[in-house]
């Protein structure tokens, strides 16, 4: 879903994200459960300002928001059939798919082989990546190892004016952020 399909406040702060994100910044945002934190995920500086927002180590990767499947042929150096299978199956939603990393995945994003894709079941979310039209640094708004926020208060009183922009959509159902499957071996 693009932004012009959104309410109009809420297109109005997609658009803003969406300019954020392309000079390098951070923003906050609804997910499918909680509230997350995004960057533009070519942007190595905006990459490292999520690491240390959610004072995470470089050696927990960053999973990729991305906007529909075609980005598994091109971040995935060889997704394979059970790739395609629980793709198909569960996105749009909850899952994040550990694939091996092609050569277009930057290697700060923590990855190193590996890359984990999600397609967010979200419109807010859904549409900054594809108003943006490249794949995001996704992760949950909160200091490792914390709970995630599902409030925009939450997200402020945590980060304050440290990230870009917070689009509030309310609260969130909150519960398991992502179910993750690493795909990579056996």
């Amino acid at each position: 879903m693009e932004a012009d399909k959104l309410p109009p406040e809420i297109a109005e702060q997609v658009k803003k994200a969406v300019t954020i994100l392309k000079e390098g910044g951070v923003v906050a945002f609804p997910t499918d459960t909680v509230y997350g934190l995004g960057a533009l995920a070519e942007s190595q500086k905006a990459v490292e300002r999520v690491f240390a927002l959610k004072k995470r180590s470089k050696t927990m990767p960053l999973p990729l928001l991305v906007s529909d499947m075609s980005h598994l042929d091109e971040l995935a150096a060889t997704p394979g059939p059970m790739a395609w299978r629980l793709a198909t199956l569960f996105w749009p939603g909850g899952l994040t798919l550990i694939v091996p990393a092609s050569k277009k995945v930057p290697k700060f994003i923590g990855g190193g082989k590996k890359v984990a894709l999600r397609i967010p079941d979200d419109a807010v979310a859904l549409a900054i990546i594809k108003d943006l039209g490249k794949p995001i640094v996704g992760t949950s708004a909160n200091y490792t190892g914390r709970p995630a926020a599902v409030t925009a208060a939450e997200v402020e009183q945590c980060f304050g004016d440290r990230v870009d922009l917070i689009i509030d959509a309310g609260r969130l159902p909150g519960g398991k952020e992502s179910t993750i499957v690493d795909i990579t071996g056996q």
